[in-house]
């Protein structure tokens, strides 16, 4: 372990911060000294109710608070927060108006489009009229299959003006994917796009809309976004309309804003997994918005001076995420194709061209960086940058390093991590306090989050279950379909009654950090000890051989061995040479508990599309079982690389 910080803000940054500004307030409001971020946090988990009240003042958030910030808050299920609240999530991010860009688009093909705050208030007011006009109310399913483009902005707010509930995915699911979500919540308006560009192709979907509609009978009325083609044909489509036809109909609107409920449904997301039909977990519009806007303004320091860019599809919980910023006044930098087209640098390149001062990515995006050999502050000027995050995966010590040594060194670096059931994070940075390499910096404000061991107790300073053990504002409404809420408490209540399980594997520091390992259902166990992946893939990874590994236990003699798949460099070729150099790497960054028994080569691995490989899909097939789901999957094609492996037979 370091012994020393990578980084530590100045005492004027760490001064000016939102969160400092925050702490003081807290302080005077409390009456109880909160010296430090752990003091903070204290308070904030033992007077819940308080802290998110003040949240709520300190964000200006537009609505009615009621008096009541947190009712029955010793169940989890069960808890209810501003009760008494009505607010509009929508008016919330359309609070800014002016000449400012509130969204900035560009696309791996060199197009750009900009909206002004005002000309984004205007756009979204004649959606809602549309909407309405189309007969959509509150509470009515809107789905769209889009990319990152103003458009899906547009079309979210304006749902979240009204009322209604936006549920979307990113048009690179096939017909089924999109069927097993969308068919689930039956939607009464479709917004889709006729196909984008990725890695210099286009792919046209026009055709596969009449195969996906039949597919959804709730659906009344089609919206094509015109992407590929300026007026694509529509002559196959029932009851369907171009964007611009549809914005007509909602000519000379005004803005008009529902007051709702804070437990108003907001949006639909979908669980990622490879087990089943995903689960359509619905968040409300209060606790959302209130959870974004403590995370942007408080731990990433956000605020209408910033360019906020996040590279994300629809199909991720991070573009829900990154559409909040417009609540803080910040720009948005909306971007969609391949990350590394045409080369690995172009994103840092349009990240100088449009001033972006907080930077989102994978942990995965920045490994695949630092494998080109690109330098991006060679690439571009980054001097603007003052903030990275990281997410998707766990972002390993050497990752901190590269961002430091060949991005910048005066970077805020947060590694996050949370997820679609959640909305946004359980662990995160803080902009006012040191960075230490390899560590989450800090637990979230209002979130108490502990460590549970095998008996279902908190531990310190060793790795064990991811558990949060009081109620938060983002916790999902519930599923979709799931009357009763049984789905929903099995999926995160069953395993500690009252407790929120998320399923990863962590570990405190000393520091008041935390180290994530992986998924702990993804966690290896031969002979009895557990063990993280993300440890033998930081291991293996080291060597400029390897792109990537994944690693899965596989039953065997009444015990459990660790197999080791690795994606190798296009000239290199798996010999028992490097197969010994990859044990005996991790041997030493890991442990011998670690060593694979068997290392086997593959020209792909399978991923969810938010990036996350896939271990539990590759474990079910080295075990001979079938996989569900595969729609969730990026690249399920890869799965044909583990089936029937016959090094791995008895």
């Amino acid at each position: 372990m370091s012994t020393e910080p990578i980084w530590r803000p100045d005492a004027e940054r760490a001064a000016r911060a939102r969160i400092t500004r925050f702490r003081a307030l807290a302080e005077e409001r409390s009456g109880r000294p909160l010296p430090d971020y752990a003091a903070l946090h204290r308070w904030s988990v033992e007077a819940r109710d308080e802290f998110w009240q003040l949240l709520w003042e300190f964000a200006e958030v537009r609505g009615e608070p009621g008096t009541t910030a947190l009712e029955h808050g010793d169940r989890m299920p069960g808890a209810r927060w501003f009760p008494e609240a009505r607010l509009n999530f929508a008016e919330n991010l359309l609070r800014r108006e002016g000449d400012a860009p509130a969204l900035v688009f560009r696309n791996e093909s060199g197009e750009r489009e900009s909206l002004s705050f005002t000309e984004l208030r205007e756009q979204v007011a004649r959606a809602t009229a549309a909407l309405r006009a189309a007969g959509i109310g509150p509470g009515d399913r809107v789905a769209a299959i889009l990319p990152n483009r103003p458009e899906a902005v547009i079309g979210m707010l304006a749902c979240a003006s009204l009322g209604a509930v936006w549920s979307s995915c990113s048009p690179d699911f096939g017909a089924a994917g999109i069927v097993d979500r969308f068919g689930q919540i039956g939607p009464r308006l479709l917004i889709a796009v006729d196909g984008y560009p990725y890695g210099g192709k286009r792919f046209p979907i026009l055709d596969r809309l009449p195969e996906i509609l039949a597919e959804l009978p709730s659906v009344e009325r089609c919206v094509v976004v015109p992407y590929l083609t300026e007026a694509p044909g529509l002559g196959g489509l029932p009851e369907s309309q171009s964007w611009a036809e549809f914005l007509a109909s909602g000519r000379d609107a005004s803005p008009a804003h529902a007051a709702l409920p804070f437990d108003h449904p907001l949006y639909i997301l979908y669980s990622s997994g490879t087990t089943g039909r995903p689960k359509c977990i619905v968040h409300g519009a209060g606790g959302t918005l209130l959870q974004h806007l403590k995370e942007q303004l408080l731990h990433v320091d956000l605020g209408p001076e910033d360019r906020l860019f996040y590279f994300t599809t629809c199909g991720w919980m991070m573009w829900n995420w990154l559409a909040s910023g417009l609540a803080t006044g910040a720009s948005l930098l909306l971007y969609d194709g391949s990350p590394s087209w045409p080369d690995p640098g172009a994103l840092f390149r349009i990240a100088e061209a449009e001033g972006v001062n907080v930077f989102g990515t994978s942990a995965k995006f920045l490994d695949a960086v630092a494998k080109s050999g690109v330098v991006p502050r060679e690439e571009a000027d980054l001097s603007g940058l003052r903030a990275l995050l990281s997410t998707g995966s766990p972002l390993a010590p050497e990752g901190f390093d590269f961002v430091y040594q060949q991005i910048s060194p005066e970077l805020h670096l947060a590694s996050i991590s949370g997820g679609t059931d959640i909305v946004s994070c359980f662990v995160l940075g803080d902009p006012s306090a040191p960075v230490w390499r390899g560590e989450i910096q800090r637990p979230g404000l209002g979130m108490q989050v502990e460590v549970f061991g095998p008996d279902g107790r908190a531990i310190h300073g060793e790795a064990g279950e991811l558990v949060c053990t009081a109620a938060f504002p983002s916790m999902p409404l519930g599923f979709w379909n799931d009357p009763d809420g049984a789905r929903y408490r099995a999926a995160y209540f069953e395993r500690y009654p009252g407790v929120w399980h998320h399923g990863d594997w962590i570990r405190e520091t000393g520091n008041g950090g935390y180290v994530i390992t992986g998924r702990s259902d993804a966690v290896l166990n031969p002979g009895g000890v557990r063990i993280g992946t993300s440890e033998i893939y930081r291991a293996v990874e080291s060597l400029d051989e390897v792109v990537e590994g994944l690693a899965v236990g596989q039953s065997w003699d009444d015990d459990l061995r660790i197999v080791l798949f690795v994606v190798l460099r296009e000239d290199v070729e798996l010999d028992d040479t490097l197969v010994q150099r990859i044990r005996k790497v991790v041997r030493e960054k890991a442990s011998p508990r670690h060593v694979p028994a068997r290392v086997l080569a593959v020209p792909d691995i399978p991923r969810t599309r938010s990036g996350k490989i896939t271990e539990l899909a590759v474990r079910e097939l080295v075990h001979g079982r079938p996989v569900g789901n595969v729609e969730a999957l990026a690249n399920p094609e890869a799965l044909e690389h583990f089936r029937d492996r016959p090094e791995l037979a008895r």
